[in-house]
């Protein structure tokens, strides 16, 4: 299973490059936006596979983002995945209930990453 598309939303330039990096070398095609509004324009017209939202962007957070997502008949069903740095007690209740499938705590485990981005494509085949 490569080549699916992820889109990235992150206003981190180093985060974007190594997130990115990591998915091109397992084989994911890889779209990136480095705000919310841009995250959305993207989704809407590319359609990926899966999204990694960052929460904490410019102007619009990554939580306001995903409702709209989770909101439009052709994006709805992408599964958008939380990237942040912020995983406290009672974020991932907030993450899910945004619409998030899940979130990815920062700083990015680069070994379990690809396993962990497999694991939230699988679960969208299997819906």
């Amino acid at each position: 299973m490569t080549g699916e598309k992820i889109l990235i939303v992150d206003d981190n330039q180093m985060n974007m490059e190594l997130v990115s990096d990591i998915l091109e070398i397992n084989g994911y095609q890889v779209l990136q936006a480095g705000d919310a509004k841009t995250g959305i324009d993207i989704a809407k017209k590319e359609l990926p596979d899966l999204i990694l939202m960052d929460i904490q962007l410019p102007g619009m957070d990554g939580f306001h983002a995903t409702s709209i997502l989770k909101e439009e008949v052709e994006t709805r069903d992408i599964p958008i995945v939380a990237i942040t740095a912020h995983a406290m007690k009672g974020d991932e209740e907030n993450i899910l209930k945004a619409g998030c499938a899940g979130y990815i705590s920062k700083p990015i485990d680069t070994r379990k990453f690809p396993g962990k981005v497999k694991d939230f494509l699988k679960r969208k085949l299997q819906k």
